[in-house]
């Protein structure tokens, strides 16, 4: 068990309402991301190599450990540092009784600090304002690294490596308002300033990030607006979590395969059981992480451009993938969401939804159990009727976009043709996160 110094934490100086610009330092005074600051700044940067096996995180020559330590390592660094606004390993954590095995944490202090959302939700897809909050405002000392392929097809690492301003660096940073230890954000080409909607080339750099860390603890999720993004600025959020989500262990019917009926491919599932109705992407031992990658991310856009707002969370190294369609905060618009699950104030995004309940207030947390969480994330998910249309949409979408790669004479990998256990990768001890 890894042991966490506690230190008092105070809010960044970049991360502050209202702070004015200016100032004797360099550029803008903040040390930002903008132009005003980048010039001859430099940041540590991880290469990872584009291999194309959804499996490479079980190959023995690859440096599994040093994506881990480093992220961990910079990650508490920020801490004793003081750039977060609470001390989030001094959050009371607890299994809930039951068969699931909900997890649920009070966490107050990202209740009472954490950024308003500022835009519609009832639109997922929504232009770019860079007059509000988004991640090139955050101060350079936030981040921890960027993340970007190699050249050479090896892992490599610089400690202070030039930002390239004109190729717009993927960056991973502090989540100032964590929910877990080592909780992070994964920022595609930070300097495009992409609003928050998933396209593939996002989603598999989030698949290569999950696989180059190679522990099962380690998790990524996305929120779509509306579906409790609170940032229009393109990221996926990240963090340890030392037990399995209730999700991952709720069983799942396969509904098709994706690209064929061979050896190998996509396998799509219907998760079964579990109060959220959604979708499992698994890689089959045939298929490459493009080939996930591409299923997971028609389906997203699918979904963003019939403004169906919903979660994804990336499990298992990056091989197995959710997709949750939800409507909550429809259904909050509509007055359809009883008080005593408004009183709550939570609002379940990927990570509740997957079964680990941040929860604000001390009597919810002492009286949480199995029934209320499933109450709450029931609200969540779509009706069966409503789950089976939106699933329609998405399969017609894959389907054209698979005829369309056999027209084109690419190579698509096969697919098995029945379900497959999601292996796990045995996380390093020191990484674990007990309570």
């Amino acid at each position: 068990m890894l042991r966490i110094k506690r230190v008092p934490t105070i809010l960044s100086n970049y991360q502050k309402e209202g702070v004015e610009e200016g100032g004797a330092a360099r550029g803008c005074g903040r040390n930002c991301l903008r132009n005003c600051c980048l010039t001859g700044a430099k940041l540590p940067l991880y290469a990872f190599p584009k291999s194309n096996k959804v499996d490479l995180c079980l190959n023995n020559e690859v440096p599994f450990a040093f994506l881990d330590s480093l992220l961990l390592g910079e990650w508490e660094d920020r801490m004793e540092r003081g750039l977060f606004r609470y001390d989030v390993t001094a959050c009371a954590t607890k299994v809930i009784p039951g068969e699931l095995g909900f997890v649920a944490q009070l966490n107050e202090g990202r209740h009472l600090k954490k950024r308003p959302t500022e835009f519609r939700v009832d639109k997922v897809l929504q232009p770019f304002d860079e007059n509000k909050f988004n991640f090139t405002k955050v101060g350079q000392e936030e981040v921890l690294f960027q993340f970007e392929a190699s050249e050479d097809g090896e892992v490599q690492f610089h400690p202070n490596a030039p930002i390239n301003v004109d190729g717009s660096p993927s960056v991973v940073a502090i989540n100032v308002s964590p929910i877990e230890y080592g909780h992070v954000l994964l920022i595609p080409r930070i300097l495009e300033h992409l609003p928050q909607r998933i396209d593939h080339e996002s989603l598999l750099l989030a698949l290569y990030m999950a696989r180059e860390a190679g522990n099962q603890y380690f998790r990524l999720g996305y929120n779509s607006l509306g579906a409790f993004a609170t940032i229009n600025h393109l990221h996926f959020q990240a963090y340890y979590l030392g037990v399995p989500f209730p999700i991952e262990k709720a069983p799942t019917r396969k509904i098709t395969d994706f690209n064929g009926n061979g050896n190998g491919g996509v396998v799509i599932s219907e998760i079964l059981n579990y109060p959220v109705r959604g979708l499992v992407y698994e890689g089959g031992s045939g298929s490459s992480l493009e080939d996930l990658s591409n299923a997971v991310a028609d389906s997203c856009i699918c979904l963003q451009d019939n403004n169906i707002p919903y979660n994804v969370l990336i499990s298992d190294s990056g091989r197995r993938i959710f997709v949750l369609p939800q409507c909550y905060a429809e259904k909050q618009a509509l007055g359809e969401v009883s008080g005593e699950l408004l009183d709550t104030q939570v609002n379940p995004a990927v990570w509740e939804i997957s079964g680990h309940m941040v929860l604000k207030r001390k009597e919810d947390y002492e009286g949480a159990s199995e029934e209320k969480a499933w109450r709450l994330l029931a609200e969540v998910s779509l009706s069966e009727e409503r789950f089976q249309e939106v699933v329609a949409i998405i399969f017609e979408v894959i389907s054209v976009t698979e005829k369309m790669l056999t027209e084109d004479e690419q190579d698509v990998d096969q697919v098995d043709g029945g379900p497959r256990e999601a292996a796990m990768v045995p996380g390093k001890q020191e990484c674990l996160v007990q309570y």
